[in-house]
């Protein structure tokens, strides 16, 4: 309608724009309660506004419906091969990774593709160094930032080998020789935890009903990796994938071992990679952790491995990553920008999708949101 002002954001809006009894659109990360966000929680509350939470925005099988996850993806495994050839080069390592920028460094994705495409074609011509042979790059989780960063691999020569093929691989007398390509791994839940009880088989329902009863097996494959991008939602009450002893004990045994980067795509501090002990931007993405000192220091040099933490990674494609995401919310906007916002929440006339991701409404949580 004429006239009608609706606050459509991407992420967190200053507390100092909000604005009394508006409704406003955002990724709030409020959901998992996060403590830096809860002062803007409530000063929406206290300013009577909506608050409605693309994060919430599913059909009726849970499937997110307005998402960067892709292009998160995207960019996250683009700045995870930048960080692995800077790395190597700073160990002085010869390997064809070097000539890859970050993905905010090229004009398109278009353009990043034929890049790595270049860097592929010097691959499969057996241009990794014997010692990183083979070089295995394995995701955690198969979602949609999952997705994306697999679909970067297309531009390489890639093998996929299930978990259980790993330490075989790496007991091949002739795995120098296996410089043509790079392998990939997806982990699913079931590689990631295992029961406490002996015994009992791993169940994927009862694993997200009852997290409390599984621990992590996920460092087991861990020695086998160079690259690790980490895609997967995570809660405190689920295992962690890596922890900080898990490093300290491994890079105790081996100064150098094979794993050179992890790219925590999900991005969340402390998380499910416990190293991961701060966000960085676009512009600085990495440090490196050292496990011996917990100590993080910025770029690619030093002991341990290189982190790539950056929370807004699809703002480094920023013309694919506008495009799809204003596809998928725009069909959404006229029913927000027309609804009644005065009315009862019962009485509120919006599609199940915008309801379910309303957090708050006339300055009250909504009833799938009083846990926070």
């Amino acid at each position: 309608p004429r006239g009608v002002v609706l606050p459509v954001a991407v992420k967190e809006i200053p507390l100092k724009l909000l604005e009394k009894g508006k409704t406003y659109v955002f990724f709030s990360h409020t959901i998992k309660g996060q403590a830096r966000n809860m002062p803007m929680l409530r000063r929406l509350m206290d300013l009577g506004c909506q608050l409605i939470d693309y994060e919430k925005m599913v059909d009726q099988n849970g499937k997110r419906l307005v998402f960067f996850g892709k292009h998160a993806g995207l960019a996250g495994m683009i700045d995870s091969l930048w960080a692995l050839g800077q790395r190597l080069d700073w160990e002085k390592i010869p390997n064809p990774f070097g000539a890859i920028k970050r993905a905010l460094d090229y004009r398109s994705l278009a353009d990043a593709e034929t890049a790595l495409g270049e860097v592929g074609a010097k691959i499969s011509a057996g241009a990794l160094n014997a010692a990183q042979a083979p070089l295995v790059v394995g995701f955690a989780g198969y979602g949609h930032v999952s997705q994306g960063a697999q679909l970067i691999l297309r531009n390489f020569p890639v093998e996929e080998i299930k978990s259980e093929e790993l330490e075989p691989l790496f007991r091949n007398p002739d795995k120098a020789k296996l410089n043509d390509r790079l392998f990939k791994v997806v982990f699913r839940e079931e590689h990631m935890a295992k029961p406490v009880s002996p015994g009992q088989s791993f169940e994927l329902r009862d694993y997200y009903r009852r997290p409390e009863k599984y621990r992590s097996r996920f460092e087991q494959y861990v020695p086998y990796l160079t690259i690790l991008l980490n895609c997967i939602y995570w809660e405190t009450r689920y295992p962690r994938l890596v922890t900080k002893d898990y490093l300290k004990k491994l890079y105790g045994v081996d100064s150098r071992p094979r794993l050179r980067v992890i790219g925590d795509i999900t991005c969340d501090t402390n998380g499910s990679i416990e190293c991961n002990v701060r966000t960085m931007d676009p512009g600085n993405p990495v440090y490196t952790y050292d496990p011996q000192k917990d100590t993080a220091s910025d770029g690619c040099k030093g002991t341990g491995p290189v982190i790539l933490a950056v929370d807004n990674l699809p703002a480094e494609l920023p013309l694919e990553s506008s495009r799809e995401f204003s596809a998928a919310l725009s069909p959404f906007v006229p029913e927000i920008a027309k609804a009644d916002m005065t009315v009862k929440f019962s009485d509120c006339l919006l599609s199940d999708p915008v309801r379910k991701a309303m957090i708050v409404y006339q300055g009250k949580l909504t009833p799938d949101f009083y846990y926070l």
